[in-house]
């Protein structure tokens, strides 16, 4: 029977002096029935649900895979060889791993994942070839290729209607976190259809926006964004119709506003996406002259046109623009990767470690390491980018700032990120920006809106928040040297953005995206059901009232099974094993002491090989 994942209990410990340091958001925080309270503005801007992004929107976890073909090294250029095996097997209709056994694997060209559910996985991704899998990039044939490609190929921007389908909204207003709104005419969708929300880039809404707030270049230059250059797109699921209402799978990230822009939709034909694609447990090290080198490989892994997919466990090195680039994808997790040590000039258009690009949506990073580039973690895809979360993901080296990047991204989470070191000297002490780009690049302009900096740490660098017209931008709970949107450190002048308990540690929740991932797959719809589905969460966090340090779970099993129960933080770090071992059937209750840990909140898993019995939830004050 398929094993089912039980995630019960969050307690809050007594540790009364920690305790006292707590303090949570205005604009988000939680009420007294336990809910998460969001606040609205003047402008009707408030935080939205990032708990959409990742695999899945997270509502499944990242599935094991059982291998379908084994592959070992050859001398000389592997590409050719490893391709035939993939195409192979994707022509017969299989889905399944194909594992690269340990060692290294000479890459000549690049290699193309273009088959659902095939999932390449190596034997590790450290540097010891005995034990790990190593894919080196090898030379410049075509100049600057990629390693590995994942997914269609083609950078479509899910522009592919299916005829006849387009229809108006006719709400006067979409606000920012909404996930419903009428429409002309629903008559022709039904729940399940992918569907294309867009916003015109008019001559209106540019105007409310100050043309992109791009500011003259100079005497007779005009780097204004024109009529029709940046929409404002999302790929939505329709979960509901009612009438002519329409309820989508995730919310919108910017107003749509129907005086500045009529928006409209239609039914995506989904022309080239593929699904289900994983890359696992391997080390992609491009081979480089060193120093600013750059007639090499130029991307270590593109995901183009791909949706519910992954990357997890890989290392990428020596790259000169991506570790993981993305383009055309969307609900993707890449979890616990690194992408290390860029060769290149250091310029623009180079060492952007983790590139959300053109058509990033939905994207979730959590547990990565970017090092010695130039844009660690950046909103590099334009308008039509938004609901991209980096969860606990660490930075070092950097020459300048993980950032909103260009052009009217939308809703980003930079959630408990990290830089490891300070700023490098002579360049830049900001390290973390959600600002305007003014005529940088390519007329950067406003390079993102409603997206938010929570309880990150920059070290003794800088972290800038300015505040976009019709939008906003969040630093709460971060830590830094200055915590501003005032120029300097701002390139330009503009309206601070919302800042709020700079330097204060304390906040709670301590994640925004694991706290509004646990309220929206609450487990309280389980007791409704009788059943448990693969995931279920709910979050207790009794603020400010404190737990007892010592709790009991208790759980029952149907039948003499193996059974795994251990404890995480917030940030899903396991931190204590309390069970691991063989039981009989019967009724069990463990007891779990957290007096040796801090203050927080912390949460249970229970797993056993056929355990279907409803989880009882026991909350101790």
């Amino acid at each position: 029977m398929k094993p089912y994942t039980l995630l019960i209990i969050l307690i809050m410990l007594t540790l009364p002096s920690f305790m006292d340091a707590q303090w949570q958001s205005s604009l988000v925080h939680y009420d007294a029935g336990n809910k998460l309270v969001y606040a609205t503005d003047q402008g009707n801007n408030r935080i939205p649900d990032f708990s959409y992004a990742g695999y899945r929107n997270g509502e499944s976890e990242i599935p094991v895979i059982p291998v379908i073909a084994v592959i070992y090294p050859v001398p000389g250029d592997n590409t050719a060889y490893i391709q035939t095996i993939l195409d192979s097997l994707g022509n017969a209709g299989s889905k399944g791993a194909i594992l690269l056994s340990p060692g290294n694997y000479q890459i000549w060209g690049t290699l193309k994942l273009r088959f659902n559910g095939i999932v390449l996985r190596g034997s590790g991704d450290g540097s010891d070839s005995l034990t790990n899998t190593i894919l080196v990039g090898k030379g410049d044939n075509p100049t600057q290729r990629t390693i590995i490609i994942a997914g269609g190929g083609t950078s479509t921007l899910w522009k592919d209607q299916v005829t006849g389908t387009k229809t108006n909204i006719s709400s006067d207003s979409v606000l920012v976190g909404s996930n419903d709104f009428y429409v002309d005419n629903a008559s022709q969708y039904s729940p399940g259809d992918n569907i294309i929300i867009y916003h015109t880039c008019s001559l209106t809404w540019l105007q409310a926006i100050n043309y992109g707030g791009t500011h003259s270049a100079g005497p007779g230059e005009d780097t204004s964004w024109a009529v029709d250059s940046h929409p404002i797109v999302y790929n939505r699921y329709i979960k509901a119709i009612n009438g002519n209402k329409i309820t989508i799978d995730a919310p919108v990230y910017n107003h749509l506003i129907k005086s500045l822009s009529q928006s409209y939709i239609y039914k995506y034909a989904r022309m080239g996406i593929k699904t289900g694609i994983g890359i696992e447990n391997l080390r992609i090290d491009i081979e480089t002259l060193g120093g600013e080198d750059e007639n090499h490989a130029w991307q270590a892994v593109d995901l183009y046109q791909l949706e519910d997919s992954w990357v997890r466990n890989c290392t990428s090195l020596h790259f000169g623009q991506s570790g993981i680039r993305i383009n055309t994808g969307s609900r993707i997790t890449i979890d616990n990767c690194k992408a290390l040590d860029p060769v290149s000039t250091i310029t623009g258009e180079r060492r952007y470690n983790f590139n959300t690009y053109s058509g990033s949506q939905q994207i979730l990073f959590k547990n990565c390491l970017a090092t010695n580039g130039r844009h660690h973690y950046v909103s590099n895809g334009t308008s039509w980018n938004s609901g991209v979360v980096f969860l606990n993901c660490t930075s070092s080296g950097a020459y300048v700032s993980s950032e909103g990047h260009r052009q009217w991204s939308q809703g980003y989470l930079y959630d408990n990120h990290k830089e490891l070191d300070g700023p490098r000297p002579g360049v830049s002490p900001v390290l973390l920006a959600l600002y305007n780009r003014g005529d940088y690049g390519t007329a950067h302009g406003w390079a993102i809106a409603n997206s938010v900096a929570w309880n990150c740490d920059v070290a003794a660098g800088d972290l800038i928040v300015q505040k976009p017209p019709t939008a906003q931008n969040y630093a709460i709970g971060c830590k830094g040297a200055r915590i501003t949107g005032i120029s300097p450190p701002a390139p330009f002048n503009e309206l601070q953005g919302y800042i709020e308990g700079s330097n204060t540690p304390g906040l709670s929740p301590q994640s925004l995206y694991l706290a509004q991932l646990q309220e929206r797959l609450s487990i309280s719809s389980v007791h409704d059901k009788g059943q448990i589905p693969d995931k279920t969460i709910k979050i207790f966090p009794n603020y400010p009232n404190p737990f007892n340090p010592e709790t009991n779970i208790s759980f029952s099993l149907p039948s003499p099974q193996f059974v795994t129960l251990k404890v995480y933080d917030l940030l899903g770090n396991e931190i204590k094993t309390i069970l691991n071992e063989y039981k009989n059937a019967g009724q069990y209750s463990s007891k779990f002491n957290g007096s040796a840990f801090p203050s927080g909140i912390y949460f249970y898993k229970l797993v056993a090989g056929s355990f279907t019995a409803t989880g009882k939830m026991i909350i101790l004050k």
